[in-house]
């Protein structure tokens, strides 16, 4: 799949980062490592120069993993003698940060990577075992409710933030509620069921094509067998248990299925000021369970953080008066602020230390291999 990139470019690629954006910058008597590396682990920064095709990544045998072990002990010495060399520089320190920022990111696309290439394997290996998901009896979904208002979202000024998450900003929201946790497992079997990917009137016209055309038929890495459904995870396959969150849905489907519940999804707005007030905890990466869990009865939102990444129904666009990181840096995030959608609240696959309430991660809407589910909403009338 275009979209899945080979564990050791990853490596490579954030490697590469640190040797353009830092080393380059601002280290005396700068070499490359190899100068065909400038080229072959460029992801899209057009002003950096060429790039390797993102399609033909997966033909990439050499250099080998040692090799890109040697270029990033390589770089990250540099980089470690360059900071002790400029303690206090805000500058140097600013792209350093974005740089791990950046190297957080790539953490996860490399979990979601490999479960998308396991996957296709079908000797069904396992990535990390784990203990089976806790028996529960399903938390029922409540409606929390907020009056809306002028509010504000957005960073706040506080810690770290990427330029897209800038600057904070006033919107005014109407009355809403939004559900006590996401879609489960039992409740999508149930749209599923009641032929939801068969019905083109539930579905927005490119995904009803995409349904067609990719033979649609339930969520990505699920399959029907005689004992139920069954899917992939990086523990192996396992039956698919009711009570966690859905996940691996694209867009489309999250929305197809909010229209079937009679209710819709949240705007980013929606999401943000009610996330606002929750401490960031859940079940993320740091838990090394690498799959939702069942919300916990006892938390009201619960998993706003953590396990699932929730698509909205805001597309990707800027803030008023946003503005892009100097130079090339500027391609970050700016540059992708069309046909995509804005998804919220990291997943088991996020490191805990990267989410925050304004964090905005972004989408195509088919993309389905992230580890994405939904959470309903509903206006509040009269």
């Amino acid at each position: 799949m275009p979209d899945v990139s080979p564990t050791k470019w990853h490596l490579a690629h954030t490697t590469w980062f640190f040797e353009t954006f830092v080393l380059e910058k601002w280290q005396k008597s700068f070499r490359p490592f190899r100068p065909e590396y400038r080229v072959l682990f460029n992801s899209y920064y057009q002003r950096v120069g060429d790039q390797y095709p993102r399609p033909r990544r997966g033909l990439l045998t050499r250099p080998s993993l040692d090799e890109v072990l040697e270029y990033r002990t390589n770089v990250d010495t540099a980089v470690v003698e360059l900071l002790d060399g400029r303690a206090g520089d805000a500058e140097v320190e600013a792209v350093i940060e974005l740089g791990l920022h950046h190297e957080q990111q790539h953490q996860e696309l490399i979990l979601t990577d490999i479960k998308h290439v396991l996957s296709h394997n079908p000797t069904n290996p396992i990535y990390a075992s784990r203990a089976g998901s806790p028996a529960t009896v399903t938390t029922p979904q409540s409606w929390l409710a907020h009056d809306g208002g002028v509010c504000r979202i957005g960073y706040d000024g506080g810690g770290f933030s990427f330029d897209n998450e800038c600057p904070r900003h006033r919107c005014f929201i109407e009355p809403f509620e939004l559900a006590s946790r996401p879609v489960t497992n039992a409740e999508f079997a149930a749209f599923i069921d009641d032929g939801g990917y068969q019905r083109a009137d539930l579905w927005l016209a490119d995904g009803w094509a995409m349904v067609v055309a990719e033979g649609w038929t339930a969520p990505l890495y699920w399959e029907r067998s005689d004992s139920g459904w069954q899917q992939f995870t990086l523990a192996g396959r396992s039956p698919v248990h009711v009570d966690e969150p859905v996940c691996h849905v694209s867009y489309y489907e999250a929305e197809a299925y909010a229209r079937w519940a009679g209710a819709r999804l949240p705007t980013e707005q929606e999401w943000e000021v009610v996330a606002a007030e929750m401490p960031v905890e859940g079940n993320f990466v740091d838990s090394c369970v690498f799959h939702p869990r069942p919300a916990p009865s006892s938390a009201v939102p619960a998993q706003l953080y953590g396990d699932v990444w929730e698509w909205t129904a805001s597309a990707y666009s800027p803030y008023p008066g946003f503005h892009t990181f100097a130079g090339a840096l500027g391609e970050y995030n700016g540059k992708f602020m069309c046909n995509q959608f804005v998804l919220r609240g990291g997943s088991c696959a996020t490191p805990q230390s990267h989410i925050r309430p304004t964090y905005r991660n972004f989408f195509p809407p088919a993309a389905r291999w992230q580890f994405s589910g939904l959470r309903l909403a509903r206006s509040r009338v009269g």
